[in-house]
Parts: C-alpha cells; structure tokens; sequence
C-alpha cells in the first residue's frame, strides 16, 4: 500500500508541535471547464516546531496522533 504524501503550504503554525498545512487543487469544471480552485485544510504534526507561515512542506499520512492529526512533516521545501 503507497504511502500518501501532499505539498502544501503552511498557514498557521501557532500551536505546538502543529501546523495548519492548505493544499490546492485546481480541476476544471466538469460542464463548463473553467478551473475550479479547491483548499484542504490538514492539521499537521511538526515535532521541532521548525515550520513558519508560508514554508512550502511535504507531508506524509501517518497513524492517528490527536483527533483531528493524521500527517506529519516530511521535509521543508525550498
């Protein structure tokens, strides 16, 4: 089974040890193919609190670590 892994950019990052991550996907309109812009919001586990607002970030699925925390931070982005 692969592994899932996102690329997003970090918008919040005033908890610790978590990020607010938001990932875009842009598709056209199925009847009228103008691109349509969808946001995802991930809340991100960050374990030396490293990410800054607006970091680019690879984030990978992982076990349940809170309620609502599934993925965690692969690497930073340049």
């Amino acid at each position: 089974m692969a592994v899932k892994e996102r690329v997003g950019v970090v918008v919040s990052n005033k908890m610790e040890k978590t990020v607010v991550v938001a990932i875009e996907n842009r598709s056209p309109h199925p009847k009228y193919g103008k691109i349509v812009v969808k946001t995802k919001r991930y809340k991100v586990h960050d374990e030396e609190n490293r990410c800054k607002e607006g970091d680019r970030v690879r984030i990978l699925e992982t076990r349940p670590l809170s309620r609502t925390k599934r993925w965690t931070v692969a690497e930073i982005l340049p």
